[in-house]
C-alpha cells in the first residue's frame, strides 16, 4: 500500500464550523461597520485568525493600531469558542464515521492537521479528541496554509515519511501546502476541482478507493 497515512483537515472535511465561524466573524464585522457575507467568509477558510482579520479589514474606512487589531481577533476567538458548545457528535455525518472507523480496521495511521487553535476544542465536542493518532494545529505551528508547516509536523509525530502520507483537504491554500510538503492530496468540497490535487473525491469514503486501489 502506497500510503501509510492520512491527514485530514479538519473543517469541512471531519466536521463543519463555517456557521460558526460566519457568525462569530459577523459579530466583529458589524461593530466595525463592515459588510460581511458568505463569499468574504469563504475567502477566511484555512487562514489564521489575524490573516482573516486582514481580509475583513480590506474594507474598513479607518485604521486600527496593532492592540486593536489583537482585541478584535481574540474577542472573535472567544465568540467563536462560545458558539462552539453547541456541537456535538451529530456534527460528524455517517460516511465520515464509517470511513475513519473503516481506516482504523486496515490500520492506516491518521492525524489531523489544522490551522485552528481550537481544533482539540472540537474534536472533544464531537467525541474524537482520542481517536486520531497526531494532532497538527494552530498551537504548535508558525506559518500557516498555504505553508507546509502543519501538515509536515504531522507525519513527523506520525513517524511517517511525507511521501507515504496523503492530504485530505477542502480549501486551495490546504492543497498547495499539501504538495508544498511532498504529499498528495485528496481535494474535496470546494477544492474539489483545484487542478492541483493529485486526487478529487465527492465523499469522504471515496478515499478508501485511493488507498485500496
Amino acid at each position: 500500500m502506497k500510503y501509510k497515512a492520512v491527514i485530514f483537515d479538519l473543517d469541512g472535511v471531519i466536521c463543519h464550523t463555517d456557521q460558526y465561524h460566519f457568525k462569530a466573524w459577523r459579530q466583529i464585522a458589524q461593530e466595525l461597520g463592515i459588510a460581511f457575507d458568505e463569499e468574504k467568509n469563504n475567502r477566511l477558510r484555512g487562514v489564521s485568525r489575524m490573516q482573516s482579520l486582514e481580509i475583513i479589514l480590506e474594507e474598513y474606512d479607518g485604521q486600527l493600531t496593532d492592540e486593536k487589531k489583537l482585541y478584535y481577533a481574540s474577542k472573535k476567538n472567544d465568540a467563536y469558542v462560545e458558539l462552539l458548545n453547541d456541537m456535538t457528535s451529530k456534527d460528524i455525518e455517517l460516511d465520515v464515521k464509517k470511513t475513519l472507523n473503516t481506516l482504523r480496521q486496515l490500520g492506516i495511521k491518521m492525524a489531523i492537521g489544522s490551522s485552528s487553535r481550537n481544533a482539540k476544542r472540537i474534536l472533544s465536542k464531537i467525541g474524537y479528541s482520542d481517536f486520531f493518532d497526531a494532532i497538527s494545529d494552530g498551537t504548535n505551528i508558525t506559518k500557516t496554509k498555504p505553508e507546509p508547516e502543519v501538515f509536515l509536523k504531522a507525519s513527523q509525530y506520525l513517524s511517517i515519511d511525507p511521501k507515504h502520507c496523503i492530504v485530505v483537504e477542502d480549501a486551495k491554500a490546504g492543497v498547495e501546502a499539501a504538495i508544498a510538503g511532498g504529499m498528495d492530496c485528496a481535494a474535496i468540497g470546494d477544492a474539489a476541482n483545484y487542478d492541483m490535487a493529485t486526487f478529487s473525491i465527492n465523499k469522504l469514503s471515496d478515499l478508501l478507493d485511493i488507498l485500496t486501489d
